[in-house]
């Protein structure tokens, strides 16, 4: 231990106390040992990423394009479905079906159209040696839009080889939110092949699309199931503040713009409430906004300091924020990261434990012990 010593007449003993517990005392012991790997770099807005079987990567440009990466080798697949490139918009999320080993399904979220009339798809394709072949569009939002912006597009499969497809409101049609006739603003339930399974929540409801599984949603980021838990959880943006985690439960109402904790980007009023009747309650608020961009919820071997807790990517905090749960509650939360003073857009958890992460800068990185 280094000796230091000190003059009682300019260190009272409650400093000097203080002082000595800094020496001994690592100051930051929450604080996970991370080894970081630059495993690519140059990519043009890459948004998602999907390990195969093999260990290659597949990961989405938002620009449009799908890349494997082996190797260090970064390699462009072809016969890609044209998007709807700006904005917020474009090639978005990829994912495997649960059963990829057996039936080969590679799923992809994008947007697609005109700047007056755009909208958020969901296909499906194979990959047959360089290219996608035997694609099916399974999915259309609607109403489509004029904005290029607020599409969400996570998609998440559920133990029973459903899935759920985060869309976002639009931006300027934030009152679709509650309107059951729109998708904008919802959550929805498919099944792999794009039909409506007959246990969906608002089948009943003669006024509501039969796709939705919950509504009231402004953009949501994150899109995970936790498998231990047995729950489905999101992270959305909300406005200028009032960005949020979930627990999403089917036929539930999540309340935008009714209530929320943020107010509009000139610094007004969205809505006088932060509850109401009926509406759902963040499981974790986050104002000021962090701009929270994907979720995972951790099981892996390599951080076991990690497990069951959610960690948060992050844009305007540039940070990985880990959300420690206790008790099947939030509980504190750790910045993770920041040196990095990169914009993280996605997060996905390897088969060996170690984490992949995606940046607005165009890198895929690994962070490992």
């Amino acid at each position: 231990m280094r000796h230091v010593t000190f003059k009682q007449a300019v260190f009272p003993q409650s400093l000097f106390v203080l002082l000595l517990l800094l020496l001994v005392q690592p100051l930051r012991a929450d604080q996970p040992e991370f080894k970081v790997d630059e495993v690519a770099n140059e990519l043009s807005h890459p948004w998602s990423l999907a390990e195969l079987p093999d260990g290659q990567l597949l990961v989405t440009e938002r620009s449009g394009e799908l890349k494997r990466i082996s190797k260090g080798q970064v390699q462009t697949i072809e016969d890609v479905p044209e998007v709807y490139f700006a904005g917020q918009g474009g090639l978005l999320d990829i994912k495997l079906h649960p059963q990829f080993a057996q039936n080969g399904w590679i799923y992809l979220s994008y947007a697609h159209g005109t700047l007056s009339d755009n909208a958020l798809s969901l296909m499906r394709a194979k990959l047959n040696n360089n290219a996608l072949t035997e694609q099916q569009i399974l999915f259309t939002a609607a109403p489509s839009k004029d904005t290029p912006v607020h599409y969400a597009g996570r998609i998440a499969f559920m133990p029973d080889n459903t899935l759920l497809l985060a869309i976002g409101d639009g931006f300027d049609y934030r009152e679709h939110a509650q309107k059951k006739d729109s998708l904008l603003g919802k959550i929805i339930r498919l099944n792999d092949d794009g039909s409506i399974p007959s246990d969906n929540p608002y089948l009943s409801d003669t006024e509501a699309r039969g796709e939705l599984y919950s509504i009231g949603h402004r953009n949501p980021q994150g899109l995970v199931y936790d498998k231990q838990r047995n729950i489905v959880l999101s992270n959305e943006h909300g406005p200028a503040g009032g960005d949020e985690i979930n627990i999403i439960q089917p036929g539930k109402n999540y309340g935008w713009p009714v209530i929320t904790y943020g107010r509009d980007y000139s610094g007004a009023s969205i809505t006088p409430f932060t509850e109401y009747p009926g509406m759902e309650q963040p499981l974790v608020n986050w104002t000021p906004s962090i701009a929270p961009s994907s979720m995972v919820v951790y099981y892996g071997d390599m951080f076991p300091e990690f497990h069951g807790d959610l960690l948060n990517t992050t844009l305007k905090n540039r940070e990985l924020r880990w959300v420690h749960m206790e008790n099947n509650k939030p509980g504190k939360e750790t910045s993770l990261l920041k040196h990095l003073k990169e914009r993280l857009r996605h997060i996905e958890v390897a088969k060996d434990g170690s984490l992949y992460l995606l940046t607005d800068s165009g890198k895929v990185l690994r962070v490992h012990r």
